[in-house]
């Protein structure tokens, strides 16, 4: 390898400031986890609470619902290390985005409570700002 890190991050080896679009930018993946961690503690934690919340008239087994609540822990695991290693933001825009076309396909396949179509939406909302405003951070941080 010749001595050459094999991290693609155009940024990796330089400081990283905090500023500007940066800032918001790291507010902006905090928000995001804090709302994905709170999400999978319900479920984990309070799974037949959570599900009724949410509009579901039971959740029987409570395993499947403990289940996404670990996999929503999984996802914050997985958004601030790639987010404070390379500050990246891959991990939520795909996460968000998959979770969108899921749920935009059971509500139009299914009967489904209304925090199916909310979820959806409010995922969609996050996954756009967070690419577009990653977008420009890269934009700001390679310019002169």
């Amino acid at each position: 390898m010749s001595g050459q890190s094999t991290n693609t991050a155009a940024h990796a080896n330089q400081p990283y400031e905090f500023s500007g679009l940066a800032r918001l930018e790291l507010w902006l993946v905090l928000a995001i986890t804090l709302h994905t961690l709170i999400v999978g503690l319900m479920l984990l934690v309070v799974p037949a609470w959570a599900t009724k919340f949410g509009g579901w008239v039971d959740a029987d087994p409570l395993f499947f619902t403990r289940q996404a609540g670990i996999f929503h822990v999984v996802l914050v695991c997985a958004y601030l290390l790639e987010y404070f290693r390379w500050r990246s933001v891959s991990m939520i825009v795909i996460a968000k985005s998959i979770a969108v076309v899921f749920l935009l396909g059971a509500t139009l396949l299914d009967s489904v409570p209304w925090a199916v179509p909310v979820s959806a939406v409010l995922d969609g909302g996050m996954a756009l700002v967070t690419f577009v405003l990653h977008s420009r951070v890269i934009k700001e941080h390679r310019s002169p």
